[in-house]
This record gives C-alpha cells, sequence and structure tokens, in this order.
C-alpha cells in the first residue's frame, strides 16, 4: 500500500490524525518508537504481575466529551467508559469534603453560601456545554477572534475568579484543585479557564475511566485504523527525515524538544529556534501502587470519587503551585489520586487494588517525591500506608525516557500560555503547518492542547486534508469523517 500519509507517534493526537486521514481513503502509515502504542495513554502491570496501572492518564473528561470521539463508532471496537458515583472528591482536615457531583444542585447545596455562585458560574457553562466544547476543543482561536469573547472570563486567573465568586473555603478548595489542573500559578491566566471547563464537564459529562485502563482507547483507535486500512509500526524510531518513508504529508505527535532533534535545520534555523525557545511546563511525579485493599479514606465522598484532589485550603494548593513554578519544591505537593479498581474489577486479581498518584513538581526535578506524595494520602485517610503491597515511582527522568514526548517530565506538551491557546507552542497562523509545505504537527503542543481528547490530531489533519490534497473539510468531526465513516460536507 502506498504511504500518502505518515504519522510519527502514536499518542491519541497521532491516532487521531491517522484516522480521520484514512476516513478520506488516504493510506497511512503511523511509525511508532515504543513497542507498544498509545503514548500517555497506555495501561501496563507496572508493580504486581495481573495490576494493570494507567501509565500516564487516567481520567478522561475530555475523553468523554470530545467530539471527534463522539463522532467515532469507538465503542464498536471496545471502549466503555465507566462513571464513578462522584467525578471528584476533594477533602480538607476540619470539614467534610467538596464534592463534584453530576448534578449542579447537590455541589450548590453542599456549598452553602456560595451555591448561587457556583449555580450562576459554572451550572451556566454546564447547560451550555455544546458551545464550551466548541470553545475548549475547536479549532485555534487565532483562527476565530471572535470565539474569545464567550471565553473572557476563562482567560483570566483562578485567583481572580475565586476571589470574585467564592467566600468560603470549601468552593474556593474545590475551584483551586480543578485550575491547578493548567499547571500553572493560580493567580497566572488562564489558569481559571482550565478550572471552569473541567467543572462544566463533570456536570456535563461526567470525568470517566475507560473499563480496563486508558489502554482501552488507544486499543479501539488502532483497531478502527486498521479497519480503515491503515497501518502502526512499531519499534520504529525516528531520529531524522530520513527515517520517514516518501509520503505526501508526514504528521508529527512530537513536542517541540523531539521534534526539535529530527527536523535538526530541514525546516530552517528560525523555524530550529523557536522550537528550542517553546517554554517547557513543571513535570510530574507519578507513583503507582498495587493495594491489599481500597485507599481508607476519612471521608466517604473520596471513596465514591473516581479522583481525589489531595491539597487541602485554596491558599494551600495556590502556595504549592507558585513554588513549583519558580523551581522549589512544596513540602505538601497538591497531589492528584485515582483508584480503578474501586469501579472496574478488571483492573487487579483477587480482589486486589491498584492506586494512581502523582503531583507537580519543577521540570526535570531529580528528587524522589514518594514520601511526600503518600504522607499528603495518609493525611486523609490514615494507615493508607499498610495497604501498599508494591509501588511504581517514576519521576521526570523516567517519564521522558519512557515517553520522549514528556520532556522534563512535562505531560502538558508546554506551559499553557495565551499565546499558546492562540497559535500553539510555536506561533503560527496555521499552527499545524511548519516551514516545510509536507510536514505537520498534531501534538499536545498546538491548538487545543493537553488531554486525552484527540482533537490536535483532528485540526491538524484538516489542515493536511486542505494543504496537501486539497479537500477543506468542516470544522465539525460529525461532519468531517471521510465517506469511509461517515457524510463529509465539504465546508471549511
Amino acid at each position: 500500500m502506498k504511504n500518502d500519509a505518515v504519522v510519527v507517534g502514536s499518542g491519541p493526537n497521532g491516532l487521531a490524525a491517522a484516522v480521520t486521514l484514512a476516513s478520506h481513503g488516504l493510506g497511512v502509515l503511523v511509525l511508532e518508537a515504543a513497542d507498544v502504542p498509545g503514548g500517555g495513554a497506555r495501561t501496563e502491570p507496572l508493580t504486581l504481575p495481573g495490576y494493570l496501572h494507567d501509565t500516564c492518564s487516567a481520567i478522561h473528561p475530555m475523553g468523554a466529551a470530545s467530539p471527534l470521539f463522539r463522532a467515532l463508532p469507538l465503542g464498536r471496537y471496545g471502549l466503555e467508559w465507566l462513571h464513578p458515583p462522584l467525578c471528584l472528591a476533594h477533602p480538607f482536615d476540619d470539614r467534610p469534603a467538596a464534592r463534584l457531583h453530576r448534578s449542579v444542585d447537590v455541589v450548590a447545596d453542599d456549598l452553602g453560601p456560595d451555591g448561587d455562585a457556583w449555580r450562576g458560574l459554572i451550572g451556566g457553562l454546564a447547560a451550555g456545554w455544546d458551545d464550551v466544547v466548541s470553545g475548549v476543543l475547536g479549532p485555534p482561536l487565532a483562527a476565530n477572534p471572535l470565539g474569545l469573547l464567550p471565553w473572557a472570563r476563562s482567560l483570566l486567573s483562578a485567583d481572580v475568579v475565586a476571589r470574585e465568586a467564592f467566600s468560603g473555603s470549601q468552593a474556593r478548595g474545590l475551584f483551586a484543585g480543578l485550575a491547578a489542573h493548567s499547571i500553572l500559578p493560580l493567580d497566572r491566566a488562564p489558569s481559571a479557564g482550565v478550572g471552569l471547563a473541567l467543572a462544566a464537564a463533570g456536570h456535563a459529562g461526567g470525568w470517566p475511566l475507560p473499563r480496563g485502563g486508558a489502554g482501552a482507547i488507544t486499543t479501539a483507535l488502532v483497531s478502527l485504523l486498521e479497519d480503515l486500512g491503515g497501518r502502526v509500526v512499531t519499534g520504529h524510531r525516528v531520529r531524522s527525515m530520513l527515517d520517514v518513508p516518501p509520503a505526501r504529508a508526514t504528521v508529527f505527535d512530537l513536542t517541540p524538544g523531539p521534534l526539535a532533534r529530527v527536523l535538526g535545520d530541514d525546516a530552517g534555523p528560525s523555524y530550529a529556534r523557536a522550537l528550542a525557545r517553546a517554554p517547557r511546563g513543571p513535570g510530574v511525579f507519578k507513583l503507582d501502587w498495587a493495594l491489599s485493599e481500597p485507599i481508607p479514606w476519612r471521608s466517604s465522598a473520596c471513596r465514591e470519587a473516581g479522583t481525589v484532589h489531595v491539597g487541602g485550603t485554596y491558599e494551600e494548593i495556590a502556595a504549592g503551585e507558585r513554588a513549583v513554578w519558580e523551581e522549589r519544591e512544596p513540602g505538601s505537593p497538591f497531589v492528584l489520586v485515582s483508584e480503578p479498581t474501586r469501579f472496574d474489577p478488571t483492573r487487579a486479581p483477587g480482589g486486589g487494588h491498584v492506586g494512581w498518584a502523582y503531583c507537580h513538581v519543577p521540570n526535570g526535578s531529580p528528587s524522589d517525591w514518594t514520601a511526600r506524595i503518600e504522607a499528603q494520602v495518609e493525611r486523609f485517610a490514615p494507615g493508607f500506608r499498610d495497604c501498599i503491597a508494591a509501588r511504581s515511582a517514576l519521576g521526570p527522568a523516567d517519564l521522558e525516557a519512557r515517553n520522549a514526548n514528556l520532556a522534563g517530565g512535562d505531560i502538558g506538551g508546554g506551559a499553557i500560555t495565551i499565546p499558546r491557546l492562540l497559535a500553539g507552542s510555536v506561533p503560527r497562523l496555521d499552527p499545524y503547518a511548519t516551514p516545510l509545505p509536507h510536514v505537520f504537527v498534531c501534538s499536545s503542543a498546538v491548538p487545543p492542547g493537553g488531554g486525552v481528547h484527540g482533537m490536535c490530531g483532528f485540526h491538524a489533519a484538516r489542515s493536511v486534508l486542505a494543504r496537501r490534497f486539497g479537500r477543506r473539510v468542516h470544522r465539525d468531526p460529525a461532519r468531517a469523517l471521510g465517506p469511509r465513516l461517515g457524510t463529509c460536507d465539504e465546508v471549511a
């Protein structure tokens, strides 16, 4: 089969680009350096035999919300979303845990005097979720400047929005944990937008996990691609353009550092310098546990939640995230925790359990954060350490060694800045194109950025189709997928 397009990297965005191109009848080859596809969406036995851990991402609010994933027949290939009773719990030392429930009213009632503010701020976004998703995961804002208008508040810092909207510690703490997913200081824009979008996603579509682990997303995408005639070749590391077979288009699911090494000066010295200057975000330190029993959370809400934010008050989380950004090490890091086996017993044998956690750290931090992460969990779950049967600890260098896109442990493809939201980590009018007419980028470094949703790949594929194959397709995946998957509207 001839290669109309070669995709380098088989993360969710690379596979999304490949599927979109293959749906238009193009011959597509995907090259993956690792022995298995998936990038940040893989599930492996990192601790004990039979205990299946997600190697990077685990909970997928934007995966379930993704217009592309909803348009693709992934359920036919085994992808099943599991919804815990609660999207999120946020425990405190001296008061009940805050809860992110699918119901806006349940959360508002929990928050007492801040309930009306939550209904107005978050409930309104959830009620107009289709428009929110179009804004968050749609085409780059540089192509649609008027799209910024409904998002004016989202382009502020979490600190500004929290001060304006909330007075109580529960609401402020809950919003701090949501906004901290931006891996930004909470007084830095656009951290508010991340918190608002994730909160609204919880109400509109939940924070689900895939049955069997994040690898189920990859398995479904690969199976669909193969049915469309595409191929995935693993164990093929691309070190330069000489390692890429000839094709009319090459699409890189690579962040700026790895892309710079592959391209060298092929795309010109100015583009090489721009890739080198692309700002990295902080890194993460990740722990996976094989557990003899579930984490003994003090709060019942934590036992019902797919995700637990361990960080305490707004002020504590803000101080920790500020320290990380300034390349200092907080004594009490903000920790994100998930226990998939509470809701998916297929992930461990004989009634065992798996736990997953990470905290934000300075990019490339060589420190071992195991004790600090486990102390934070023990703080809200006394006796937790006694449940650990085995652990895997992956620092920034380990994560980068496993996946070159995670430079210094940066899981977001670069620091989240407003220019990056507009035009990518290397700003261009078409952020998916490069100075080489046949070379494109589809990684999390281009809009709409990090997360397992495939929309960076989808938008990059639209650029490829327009620039290399003369096909201008609709920006809505449900109307843009080719004849092999559905009706294609020839609309830009």
